[in-house]
């Protein structure tokens, strides 16, 4: 299967079964929260002549493109969970047409079949340290309010690589100051799955004009002592896609991921 060494217990092998079951079965809202302590990841799926210029985009861009897993072209399982459908195992899928959404669906299994030569990156999530987050008394708001996160296209630009160009996207927990410097180290320990915030505290620094109004996500709710603490995001490679006007490709839609059978422990350093 893979030279990944599966730390998972049964019970939590159970429930990643069971979750990918429900999304097969029609469940189509962010995931966030469920299946607690497994991995999620982000999806793009590229046309094989893309692929070389996307892996070296991915490689120059780290923080926001961490891959776990690249799927060789026309290929749908994964080394990260047994079982692993990437056609049906995502709650929503957004269809791109030279850089526009053409259809957001919630099964690729047709479009697949039309399309056999894409290549598949599955990308970190930072749903993969909130657990971890909340252990430690840091709530995260979109878990608590059931929304999805929200996430932001920024100012900044990602290293370029052949073909491929396009501004980060981060999202964005809000949390009261003293709470900052504890999320920033739990975090940081999981650089696979975006590792520490890329900013803290400023979003007009960001380009973002108004927090309450994300670009993807839903809007957040931010307390009046809280802070905005920002994360390197696993949209960007749908930022990527729309500023290079890939001719076709396939990703999840943002905040729906899919869980793997892999702990999220796996990832820490």
């Amino acid at each position: 299967m893979s030279s990944i060494q599966f730390l998972a217990t049964a019970d939590q092998l159970k429930q990643a079964q069971q979750a990918r079951l429900k999304i097969r079965q029609g469940y189509d809202q962010p995931t966030a929260g469920l299946a607690t302590g497994l991995t999620q990841v982000n999806m793009i799926c590229v046309p094989e002549d893309w692929a070389w210029d996307f892996l070296l985009y991915a490689q120059r861009n780290p923080q926001s493109c961490p891959v776990l897993d690249v799927i060789e072209a026309g290929q749908y399982h994964t080394q990260l969970g047994e079982g692993i459908d990437i056609r049906t195992d995502f709650p929503k899928y957004h269809i791109w047409e030279h850089g526009q959404k053409t259809a957001e669906v919630t099964d690729i299994s047709n479009i697949w079949q039309q399309q056999l030569k894409l290549v598949t990156f599955l990308i970190g999530c930072s749903f993969s340290f909130e657990a971890d987050l909340m252990a430690a008394g840091i709530e995260v708001r979109h878990i608590a309010d059931q929304k999805n996160v929200p996430m932001y296209l920024t100012n900044i630009a990602c290293r370029s690589a052949g073909k491929i160009s396009g501004q980060l996207v981060v999202s964005m927990r809000p949390m009261k100051a003293h709470q900052v410097p504890q999320a920033v180290q739990i975090t940081a320990k999981v650089p696979k799955v975006h590792g520490a915030p890329v900013h803290i505290g400023s979003p007009h620094l960001l380009g973002i004009q108004d927090i309450y109004c994300p670009d993807f996500g839903d809007a957040p709710r931010i307390l009046d002592d809280e802070i905005a603490v920002f994360w390197a995001c696993g949209v960007t490679p749908q930022a990527a896609v729309m500023q290079s006007k890939i001719p076709f490709a396939i990703s999840h839609a943002p905040g729906h991921m899919l869980i793997t059978d892999i702990p999220d422990r796996t990832w820490s350093i």
